[in-house]
């Protein structure tokens, strides 16, 4: 028997464990996958961002309508907190010339290394290759097994990367009642491209203010045989998903006084092509986006230059998305992380109902509700 039970080895699961082994009880973390960590290790493969440098204040504007209790997280366990937590596991880090902050390995597979010799140092042990199917039970090779325990901690993830183990499988497991629909987050979106497009695959769209609804924001993305994604992309994907259409400034360091200005002194003679790169310095690339959703073109093209219309088919799966919002409502919970419909039953991370954008925000939250429900736990395992 376990005085506290661990369902899911991410980040807020094993920080959930942490916290309550260093308060002196016995924990067992159970996941689903043979191995632990999945979605951070992959996350890891192009440099672990774990947080982001900046006012704590300014860090959490960058969750929408946070929940007191996600609030009350972060500012217990926010940007200097997770650089400190991850110096102690024998990591330096730094800070990147946008803010974002970095392991100097930049794997995530030194951190999470030391982090499993530390854990195993507390005496937490950890059971893989655990499907939960309800209570406490669990079905593993060996057949169905239970764990019993006195406290429980869910860490199972959202719905995206099904193949490292966040499949939201989970939800047919507790009260409907408690849950937000799942939806896609800093995603990628469809675009039906016409043939000309191919040779454009792959292509990185720089120096572009990409516009949706009151969001701006000025960044990059990429084209792809699918759609559009990269940064640029994901920062807009919430009001995209949310029915704004995509637009882009090509030009955003001229008016629209200045492109006409430069384009009058063009020859007409000229194709337009050459017209956009002789007086615009416009790549092939935004060329071609030009030709492909500006045609038929008005004889004024500074408003199109400024405000390009992309033409979206949604979203892509959301299995294909880095994160998800939707899960456990926080109105279900206390402010301790405790579901109302199950005492001694606590939640944490990306299965909880928030989102955020990609740069540090997602492993951050992760980690401080992870930290605030194995401190929850382990208050309740000692009476307190």
């Amino acid at each position: 028997m376990a005085d506290a039970l661990i369902i899911g080895a991410g980040p807020a699961g094993l920080m959930a464990a942490e916290e309550i082994a260093r308060a002196g009880h016995k924990v067992i973390v159970a996941d689903a996958k043979p191995s632990v960590g999945r979605k951070l290790l992959m996350a890891g493969k192009s440099g672990l961002n774990l947080t982001k440098d900046e006012p704590l204040d300014q860090f959490i504007a960058n969750y929408p309508d946070p929940a007191p209790a996600l609030e009350d997280a972060l500012k217990a366990f926010g940007p200097k907190e997770v650089v400190a937590w991850a110096e102690g596991l024998g990591q330096e880090m730094f800070t990147g010339s946008s803010g974002r902050v970095f392991p100097n390995a930049m794997k995530a597979s030194p951190l999470l290394r030391n982090w499993l010799i530390t854990l195993a140092g507390f005496g937490v042990e950890i059971r893989t290759s655990h499907r939960w199917i309800g209570g406490n039970k669990f079905q593993t090779p060996s057949g169905e097994v239970t764990i019993e325990t006195k406290a429980t901690i869910l860490a199972l993830g959202g719905a995206s990367w099904s193949r490292l183990g966040s499949d939201g499988a989970w939800i047919t497991l507790l009260p409907s009642a408690t849950l937000a629909p799942f939806k896609p987050a800093n995603m990628g979106f469809q675009v039906n491209w016409s043939p000309h497009m191919k040779r454009f695959m792959g292509s990185p769209v720089k120096t572009v203010v990409l516009k949706a609804g009151e969001k701006r924001v000025r960044s990059e993305f990429v084209l792809s045989i699918r759609g559009v994604e990269g940064s640029g992309i994901y920062a807009v994907s919430r009001q995209l998903r949310d029915g704004a259409p995509l637009l882009l400034d090509l030009l955003p360091d001229l008016s629209e006084a200045d492109i006409r200005a430069r384009l009058a002194k063009t020859s007409k003679k000229d194709s337009l092509s050459n017209r956009l790169r002789k007086a615009l310095r416009l790549d092939p690339v935004k060329i071609a986006l030009v030709n492909e959703f500006a045609r038929p073109l008005p004889d004024d093209l500074a408003p199109v230059l400024k405000n390009l219309t992309i033409t979206l088919q949604g979203p892509r799966p959301m299995d294909e998305a880095i994160s998800t919002a939707g899960g456990i409502r926080f109105g279900a919970l206390s402010d301790q992380l405790m579901l109302h419909s199950h005492p001694g039953w606590f939640a944490a991370g990306e299965m909880l109902d928030w989102e955020a954008p990609t740069g540090g925000y997602l492993l951050t939250a992760c980690l401080a509700t992870g930290l605030l429900a194995g401190k929850s736990a382990a208050d309740y395992l000692s009476g307190l």
